[in-house]
């Protein structure tokens, strides 16, 4: 695994390294030691798949406050994503900063989001799926999120929306009085 640095501290891209011969491919998706090595301490606590049917679909933008904070790992195993993280975490010199990178097989790419960022994505290719490592289990009462086109956030997504849940639409917008999580 390469591990890039992003302009927001602790925000990472990992680049898988496949083998590959007359067979196929193999890649390391996950490894302890080397993800160590980037700030993921604690253990994975649960592994979500998700497919997404539809191009331009926006899944987000969520979190989980603490106790209940975790990490996350994602990677698309078929089709596109531009997957958006949002620096939420309190003190922080990019607060409120938003980074996205398309994820896709043919990229071998995943993103590392540690505790305190919010997580959203929108389909590039319709038949979206991702594979999510977290840290936490997930507890609904813990959960949070803010509205996708929230302009005091001003994420750039690359595609119109074309269908988003109603539970998302319903995200409040980032209040002046929210100073982190």
């Amino acid at each position: 695994m390469k591990f890039h640095p992003t302009p927001i501290n602790g925000l990472w891209v990992i680049e898988l390294e496949p083998f590959a011969d007359h067979r196929g491919r193999f890649s390391r998706l996950f490894c302890k030691k080397e993800l160590a090595e980037i700030g993921l301490q604690d253990e994975i606590a649960q592994v979500n798949h998700s497919v997404t049917v539809n191009k331009g679909a926006l899944r987000g933008l969520h979190f989980q406050n603490p106790p209940y904070g975790e990490d996350k790992i994602i990677r698309c195993l078929r089709g596109e994503v531009f997957d958006v993280a949002v620096d939420l975490r309190q003190g922080s010199e990019t607060f409120l900063q938003w980074f996205g990178q398309r994820l896709s097989p043919e990229n071998n790419r995943a993103m590392f989001l540690p505790k305190g960022f919010a997580h959203g994505f929108q389909t590039l290719r319709p038949e979206s799926e991702l594979i999510y490592f977290h840290t936490q289990f997930y507890a609904p009462e813990y959960e949070g999120g803010f509205r996708y086109n929230d302009e005091s956030i001003g994420v750039n997504w690359p595609e119109a929306v074309t269908e988003i849940s109603d539970k998302d639409l319903a995200l409040p917008t980032v209040s002046s009085d929210f100073k982190g999580i």
